[in-house]
């Protein structure tokens, strides 16, 4: 018999994809909460789709929300992480260079939000997520929104585009999570969102080299996310 820890033996095998018995809760978790919603789902549920006493959960997870929390994190962490290493870096200047960045961030953001195992950005407009426990993720979005301004800006002030086009990228970006809930992402759903932004910014002409740059800021500075159309639709 597998255990979760000493003196937590399993109810059943380990079904769920997951390392620990943490990220199996998180798993179930995120795919009971996006099918069933937030409300519906019960520690019991989550428990009984990893195979775990309902027990064994709580020695991992205080509360549900708690659970959601994390999901909710996870969804901005590695993008804003990613975002950060590139409002920072600034080895290049010109029209080329500031509209890389702003695709790099938005082909990054984005493909993570297609390409992550839940589609979780549906959660985002829960009544709970405004809940004080979940402050830590709403700074978090805050700051990558922000992030997003600042490129825009940087953008604006040697292209010819709309003071708001940082606010405008981020708001195409995660659309994309509503087009993954209505099963309309395709495996070029992240470039495409990007590449509108660059054309919004009158750089249809420059689009190669802004994406042959965009291309080489992620390999520098970030991993390269699962392919979108492995990722489940919930």
């Amino acid at each position: 018999m597998s255990t979760v820890g000493p003196g937590r033996p399993r109810k059943q095998q380990a079904v769920r994809r997951g390392a620990t018995a943490r990220d199996e809760i998180l798993d179930a978790a995120a795919e009971l909460f996006t099918g069933q919603g937030f409300a519906n789902t019960s520690t019991r549920a989550i428990a009984d789709a990893v195979g775990i006493r309902q027990s064994s959960l709580y020695h991992h997870f205080s509360t549900k929300d708690e659970i959601l929390g994390e999901l909710l994190g996870g969804t901005v962490s590695t993008s804003l992480a990613f975002a950060r290493a590139i409002r920072d870096h600034s080895d290049d200047a010109g029209l080329d260079a500031s509209a890389a960045r702003l695709h790099a961030v938005m082909l990054f953001d984005g493909s993570q939000l297609c390409s992550s195992r839940w589609n979780l950005g549906v959660l985002y407009h829960l009544p709970e997520a405004r809940a004080e426990v979940f402050q830590p993720f709403m700074d978090a979005r805050k700051e990558l929104r922000t992030i997003y301004g600042d490129l825009g800006r940087e953008l604006t002030a040697v292209a010819d585009s709309d003071a708001s086009l940082g606010d405008t990228a981020f708001r195409l970006v995660e659309s994309l999570i509503n087009l993954r809930a209505d099963g309309l992402i395709s495996a070029d759903s992240a470039s495409t969102t990007a590449d509108t932004v660059m054309f919004l910014a009158g750089l249809r002409n420059e689009l190669p080299a802004v994406r042959a740059a965009s291309d080489e800021l992620i390999s520098r500075f970030g991993a390269a996310p699962e392919p979108a159309l492995a990722a489940k639709s919930a």
